[in-house]
């Protein structure tokens, strides 16, 4: 069993979603409209936590050894999480919540050991899937039987999003498009990362949209897998 999980995004009108240039172009209408979406749990990648969430730096281990074998640890549990994906561990973290959340780290078998000794000093829990690349079916399947995660959003970037769509995990895709153009070259888009260029497009179903605030158009689709 796994949560069920929306990805939830707010972009420019060309599909750009970096973080700096959307806060530009956007209000609160992205958090609004999340609330609604009824996700006690979300999920962000490392770069998106990077420029909201972690604190400046970058975890260095003095002896790097990885773990090498996949475990979890639950510091605490909760009614909702901020979920972070960090395949390596270098995200630093002031304390173990984001707006009274607890943290929860998804990384995979190449983090050091050094790496989790921090968290677990910090009060924050793990879960390590995945030798090379993090295991995102097992780390959903950990999250909803040992955390009690029933509903997840993921909030981006391109990568993580990309990765959820690779993985066939997202049921709803939730889109915002802010009244704005990017238009700069090499920006990540809504989904991004997939290496198969054979790759066929998922379907999915619009199920609703409407205009949110002054110019922001919020569209929704079930996706089909």
């Amino acid at each position: 069993m796994r949560p069920y999980i929306i990805c939830h995004i707010i972009a420019s009108i060309d599909g750009r979603i970096d973080c700096s240039m959307v806060d530009k172009i956007s209000g609160n209408e992205y958090y609004d409209a999340l609330e609604q979406l009824d996700c006690p749990s979300h999920l962000e990648g490392r770069v998106t936590m990077e420029h909201y969430s972690a604190e400046p730096g970058t975890f260095i281990p003095k002896v790097n050894k990885t773990v090498g074998n996949p475990s979890f640890y639950v510091a605490q549990k909760a009614d909702g999480y901020a979920v972070s994906v960090d395949t390596k561990g270098r995200l630093m973290w002031k304390s173990n919540e984001i707006d009274g959340e607890p943290i929860v780290c998804i990384l995979s078998e190449l983090v050091s050991e050094e790496y989790l000794e921090y968290l677990k000093e910090k009060g924050i829990s793990w879960i390590v899937t995945g030798k090379e690349k993090i295991d995102l079916c097992n780390a959903m399947e950990i999250l909803y039987e040992q955390f009690g995660v029933k509903r997840l959003s993921v909030l981006g970037g391109g990568n993580i999003n990309g990765g959820f769509l690779e993985a066939g995990l997202l049921d709803e895709i939730s889109v915002m498009i802010a009244a704005g153009v990017d238009g700069r070259k090499g920006q990540t888009s809504l989904f991004d990362g997939i290496a198969d260029m054979n790759r066929l497009p998922v379907p999915l179903t619009l199920t609703s949209f409407e205009k949110i605030g002054d110019s922001t158009l919020w569209i929704r689709y079930k996706v089909n897998n």
